[in-house]
């Protein structure tokens, strides 16, 4: 039987499909959670996942109570599997545009040719990072090649780690990454010159630094042994560490006329992401937002709440709207 108050209307347009109460894009941590939330309200739901995850190349993830070390896809998997107990309908598609129809409701155009609609839509695209143009450094990405010590400090504590400076945001790095070993090296590359209360720094806390531009990663028997400098020299590291430009995922989304903003760190432009309040309320009415499309440092579990944070507001947002066309129903005739 169903519910009274869920909300999927057919045939109600000229493709002849449902209108979803909420379509979800991306399957990550933030919009399975979302889907769960609101498979739980008994919300009609469908979830379009382009398969994108950032921590894909990862073989752990840290920091989830309850998950500490799993995969993240043994982690994405079962989520999925729990989140489609409750009526939420997954499919593997990328979003070409979306926009809003003449009467209200959104569409998605999906890269198979199929347009869905709803009458919310919930963005948890993720972001993408951008990595430094270095030589071997996309390739050891997620191996030895890092940038959270919270994701991954644990498991290379003690050893020799490189920061590799892109900008005022390396110092800051170095610093933090001394917390899990005491041989942390900071490479200049083109971050700007380091002043005499950066060195002082640095040196209290036992970083040594290493002035010139670095030319490309020395990787043998699949292994990063260390860095090679544009002078010839070859100092060794074991793993070496980096700031991504974070880029929100935004791609298909133009026709939704988005607030973004600029993330700054330390007086470098960090990335840009998709504005949204706490509760993941955007810019564009019935738009809401979850995840690292909006928070661009958030880790995985932040992730997950936010996606029910969000969710939860969307849900109060239909019902506040389904509650309002129900009263206007009752009401006789001519009042």
């Amino acid at each position: 039987m169903t519910h009274p108050h869920t909300t999927e209307r057919r045939a109600a347009d000229g493709h002849g499909g449902p209108v979803h109460d909420v379509v979800v894009i991306g399957g990550g941590a933030a919009g399975l959670n979302a889907a769960l939330t609101l498979g739980r309200a008994r919300r009609t739901v469908l979830l379009v996942d382009a398969g994108q995850q950032r921590n894909a190349p990862a073989h752990s993830m840290h920091n989830y109570l309850g998950h500490e070390g799993v995969d993240p896809a043994a982690f994405l998997a079962l989520a999925q599997q729990e989140t489609t107990r409750f009526g939420t309908r997954v499919i593997e598609a990328s979003v070409v545009t979306t926009r809003r129809a003449a009467d209200g409701n959104f569409e998605a155009a999906l890269d198979d040719g199929t347009v869905v609609r709803a009458r919310r839509l919930l963005l948890a695209t993720g972001l993408v990072d951008e990595l430094p143009d270095v030589p071997g450094v996309a390739e050891r990405w997620a191996r030895e090649v890092l940038h959270c010590p919270y994701c991954h400090g644990w498991e290379v504590r003690d050893r020799a780690i490189g920061v590799l400076a892109t900008g005022p945001v390396g110092v800051e790095q170095a610093l933090l990454w001394s917390q899990w070993s005491d041989d942390i090296t900071l490479f200049t590359h083109t971050g700007p010159r380091l002043d005499e209360p950066a060195r002082a720094r640095l040196d209290a806390r036992g970083v040594q630094v290493v002035e010139g531009r670095v030319s490309h990663l020395d990787v043998r028997e699949d292994r990063l042994r260390g860095v090679v400098l544009a002078d010839g020299r070859q100092p060794a590291v074991s793993h070496l560490v980096v700031a991504p430009r974070f880029t929100a995922r935004t791609g298909g989304l133009a026709g939704l006329d988005l607030e973004t903003a600029e993330l700054r760190l330390f007086g470098q432009v960090a990335g840009r992401h998709v504005v949204a309040n706490p509760q993941g309320v955007t810019s564009t009415a019935g738009v809401y937002a979850a995840g690292n499309v909006t928070s661009l440092t958030e880790t995985v579990i932040g992730s997950a709440a936010a996606g029910l944070r969000a969710a939860a507001a969307l849900n109060l947002d239909l019902v506040t709207e389904d509650t309002r066309r129900a009263v206007a129903a009752a009401a006789p005739p001519g009042v």
